[in-house]
């Protein structure tokens, strides 16, 4: 059916008939752009007004649908074939339909899922379940778009559907998770400790470290190395105070104040607020923090904080010979000196080159014995 020339027609018919487009229209009471469209070869008239139109027209409806007046020798031929034609073109568009409300509901199962992943907290059960419900409304309506083909060729993309759809989610969840900083939304166990939550996903852990508190942090063991008892635990948050960040201080000299001063933010006591001086005829460093001291000292907090700021500042700031750490109840001084005789292992922290895995063996790890923290906090901090 060359719908085409039908409106080519209809607009030759129209014209002999001394009607303008309005006019057809308020005949028919419809809008003129209905006609404007048929006549652009842009859709055909409805069954339920074209009887209507060829009265008006003065024209058959085998006349319309063929594009043109038939003569009386080819009349049956054509009436057969616009039969035919006629069918087709409305299974055609009775399926294009079909397959517009299949693509609205696979639209609509996939917006549950991105409204689930969206308003929802990253631990809330509602995701998991919405994002179910979100699967199998969008599978109904790809399932629809293709059920015109074999039985098993439906079967097979309805299982690709929903393997590309799973898989989806899971690369979004992980990214959410390495992103953000936050529990994964698909794990299938979920383990809480007294300090620490474990996430158990398809392919990665989760650890939840120091959770709820300001150093919470976060471990993403995609290699499942770790166990509780292996994991790396430290009181601080270990993601901005550990060496794999502060590595990137390091540098020769203390009075380069932009770099001290991204290394001291990102230690430990630095949350509370602070302001440091540079004394570069001693090579000194003080930093004045804005708390009491003994405010903070909740599991040896203050403790594990000063050994681990005066071994770090050490370690990245090649030339600083003494560290004061100033509160409003106590000072605690310590030179370069003092650390190297009486911190265990200390050369070996620092070496030529700060040694990272020593690092987190003779310090970071340290900071979990408080037995250790205490005895060595009282022998270098000592008045």
């Amino acid at each position: 059916m060359n719908q085409e020339k039908i409106g080519k027609f209809i607009a030759t018919c129209r014209k002999e008939q001394n009607l303008t487009q309005e006019q057809l229209a308020e005949k028919l009471g419809i809008t003129y752009k209905a006609v404007s469209k048929w006549e652009c070869g842009k859709g055909l008239p409805d069954a339920s007004i074209m009887m209507e139109l060829c009265k008006i027209l003065k024209i058959t409806v085998n006349d319309l649908l063929s594009g043109e007046k038939v003569d009386k020798e080819h009349y049956q031929k054509k009436l057969e074939q616009n039969i035919i034609d006629t069918i087709d073109y409305t299974d055609k568009k009775v399926s294009e339909k079909n397959k517009s409300i299949a693509m609205i509901i696979m639209i609509a199962g996939l917006g549950l899922t991105f409204i689930a992943f969206t308003i929802f907290p990253s631990e809330s059960s509602w995701v998991s379940i919405y994002s179910v419900i979100g699967l199998v409304i969008s599978l109904i309506g790809f399932s629809k778009i293709n059920k015109k083909k074999s039985y098993l060729k439906r079967i097979l993309y309805n299982f690709l559907y929903v393997t590309v759809f799973i898989i989806a989610l899971l690369i979004i969840d992980y990214s959410n998770v390495v992103l953000n900083k936050v529990p994964p939304r698909f794990s299938y166990l979920k383990e809480t400790g007294d300090t620490m939550i474990v996430y158990k996903a398809p392919f990665y852990n989760v650890y939840r470290i120091n959770r709820n508190t300001k150093n919470e942090y976060y471990i993403i063991d995609t290699k499942r190395q770790y166990t509780e008892k292996t994991i790396p635990i430290t009181p601080f948050n270990r993601d901005k105070s550990g060496i794999e960040n502060i590595i990137q201080y390091k540098n020769q000299y203390v009075g380069n104040n932009s770099n001290d001063s991204h290394l001291i933010d990102s230690l430990p006591l630095a949350e509370y607020g602070y302001v440091f001086e540079i004394d570069s005829k001693n090579l000194g460093l003080t930093i004045d923090y804005h708390i009491t001291d003994w405010y903070v000292n909740e599991s040896h907090y203050l403790e594990k904080s000063l050994l681990y700021n005066s071994v770090s500042i050490f370690a990245l700031i090649d030339n600083v010979e003494q560290i004061t750490f100033n509160f409003s109840g106590n000072a605690y001084t310590v030179s370069r000196k003092q650390m190297d005789e009486l911190y265990p292992n200390f050369e070996d922290i620092i070496g030529n080159e700060t040694n990272q895995n020593n690092f987190n063996k003779y310090l970071e790890n340290k900071m979990n014995d408080n037995d250790f923290v205490e005895d060595i906090f009282n022998k270098i901090f000592a008045n």
